[in-house]
């Protein structure tokens, strides 16, 4: 048991430390604002003041931002600790900085919910965020910062038994096109061949080759020969539009496509462009999932549905974004990152609940934030098969550095046989070789 003083308490400072001492160093704690019961207490303790208490207390001066009620701007000063960026700076403790108070900004994303520019979709600006503008969007700097915490806590107490994270690779898939000609009807693959004319696709349509899009079964063995355990997120929008082009969820062909995924893997939704206007096209998508499937594969131990969910085009806002997620019954989201560039959108690769600012609370929201995205490479850096494989490897290594969990994004189409993505499907084989070796 470790204990925590704190002048006063506060729901921003009890979430921050179920985190970082709970989840990440797998230490029980008691956050208490006794001090005369923190100078008697003969364990490890941490003293979230202004001042030290006692001697050979962890001391960890605190910042105003735990403790405030609103939201505003907060001055951020970058300087460097042990070689990685770092604010809140203080001027005693064994921090130089209030590692509690930084982590909940970035991982709150508090940045989002003040006045910015969105992009041309709507969402938030990765040029607007601290991590862009310091230059640590591509490395999950909380986890570095614990690390540092870890080894203070096991100087201090060298007796203290903490359960730390061992590092997990978590490959994603997000289906916006299942296929690229078949199961589109005569109206839909005309219009296609009429626009861009190709003996390919009456080929595929005539059954005499394999449809571009379709690498599911290569998929399903790359699984089981590495013994990955991947998610699919499947869009299921009513109807098609300008952003939701997939096969319309109602063809025997989508049912049979997500009943023999969910049967091998775990399925999720990809929320259509659409519901983002329109909430209850959310529930409707989700309902639709729960019919294709097996309800029961979601039932956890306690009896409730675990329902996993990413935007399509990572097109959400905070907090209302996740408050519908929410309200829909959705219980993970893996939609924390940029739909513009890779990285850590909330500088750090492990999951964590979602904290909704506007309403200072806890919630019940699991977020599992990704780091790269197959789109991103390709549309938005603009890199080669080479670079990409490059990049892959810098995010296995830094989140394998700090026993994280890297979560990567790919598209069913950049990994079948389009002419226009070669050398995606062999750059990705090779790097889940790299991970699982």
């Amino acid at each position: 048991m470790v204990l925590i003083y704190s002048h006063t308490g506060s729901a921003r400072l009890l979430y921050i430390c179920s985190f970082i001492f709970k989840e990440q160093l797998g230490l029980p704690f008691q956050l208490i604002i006794d001090s005369e019961k923190f100078r008697a207490h003969a364990g490890p303790k941490i003293n979230y003041s202004d001042s030290a208490i006692t001697a050979g207390e962890l001391h960890i001066q605190n910042h105003s931002l735990l403790f405030e009620q609103n939201i505003k701007y907060q001055p951020v000063d970058r300087f460097t600790v042990n070689n990685y960026p770092a604010f809140f700076k203080t001027a005693n403790g064994d921090f130089p900085f209030d590692i509690l108070a930084a982590s909940f900004y970035l991982i709150t994303r508090y940045e989002e919910y003040l006045p910015h520019e969105k992009d041309m979709y709507g969402r938030y600006h990765h040029e607007n965020s601290l991590a862009y503008k310091e230059g640590f969007l591509k490395i999950p700097l909380i986890n570095y910062w614990l690390h540092d915490l870890v080894n203070v806590l096991q100087e201090k107490y060298p007796a203290l038994d903490m359960q730390l994270p061992v590092f997990n690779f978590q490959p994603t898939y997000d289906i916006d096109i299942a296929y690229s000609y078949k199961y589109k009807g005569l109206t839909r693959n005309t219009g296609g061949f009429l626009k861009a004319p190709s003996f390919e696709r009456i080929k595929v349509l005539a059954g005499g080759a394999k449809d571009p899009f379709d690498c599911y079964d290569w998929l399903k063995d790359l699984h089981e020969k590495y013994r990955l355990q991947a998610i699919y997120f499947f869009l299921l929008a009513e109807k098609n539009g300008p952003y939701d082009k997939n096969i319309l969820p109602q063809k025997d062909a989508m049912w049979k496509l997500v009943r023999k995924h969910a049967n091998k893997f775990t399925v999720g939704l990809h929320p259509s462009w659409q519901s983002g206007d329109d909430k209850r096209l959310l529930k409707k998508e989700k309902a639709q999932l729960l019919d294709m499937i097996d309800g029961t594969k979601m039932v956890q131990a306690d009896g409730s549905i675990r329902v996993v969910s990413r935007q399509h085009y990572i097109r959400f806002n905070l907090p209302e974004g996740y408050q519908k997620l929410i309200q829909a019954g959705i219980t993970d989201d893996h939609s924390m990152g940029y739909g513009s560039i890779n990285g850590f959108r909330a500088s750090v690769a492990s999951s964590f609940y979602w904290y909704d600012l506007e309403k200072e609370a806890n919630t019940t929201l699991r977020v599992h934030p990704f780091c790269f995205m197959d789109a991103n490479s390709f549309y938005e850096q603009r890199q080669d098969p080479g670079q990409t494989f490059e990049e892959l490897m810098h995010y296995f290594s830094v989140c394998k550095q700090v026993n994280g969990t890297l979560i990567t994004i790919w598209h069913n189409h950049f990994l079948g046989t389009a002419a226009g993505f070669r050398g995606w499907k062999e750059i990705y084989e090779k790097f889940i070789a790299q991970v699982q070796q």
